[in-house]
């Protein structure tokens, strides 16, 4: 499975109208976000079916700040949040984005 790259809010808006959806906010160069980014990765392709899709903070600023704004998140990165209904359900950073703690939440 090829995981989604999106870098604007209309790419964004279409799919955080599915009834859940998975965002990572990913930095290039941070390697805190690379060891996360890895799970994540490892995460969606043993389930295909979740719908996600990832943005490259450097590459995608204004969307990124537009989901923090928007859903009134405080930005980080690494960052994943799952969107249920049109609105975020579940959000974390850092160390905490782990593939256990991916398939907890998605699979509740």
């Amino acid at each position: 499975m090829t995981i989604t790259k999106i870098e604007t809010e209309e790419q964004f808006n279409k799919l955080v109208e599915e009834d859940m959806f998975l965002l990572f906010k990913h930095s290039l160069t941070c390697p805190v976000s690379a060891e996360a980014f890895d799970h994540y990765q490892k995460y969606v392709e043993e389930h295909p079916q979740v719908k996600t899709a990832y943005l490259a903070v450097q590459e995608a600023r204004p969307l990124s700040n537009h989901v923090a704004e928007t859903y009134e998140i405080k930005h980080q990165s690494p960052q994943a949040i799952l969107f249920e209904n049109g609105k975020p359900a579940w959000n974390e950073s850092h160390w905490r984005i782990t593939y256990d703690s991916l398939d907890k939440v998605v699979s509740k």
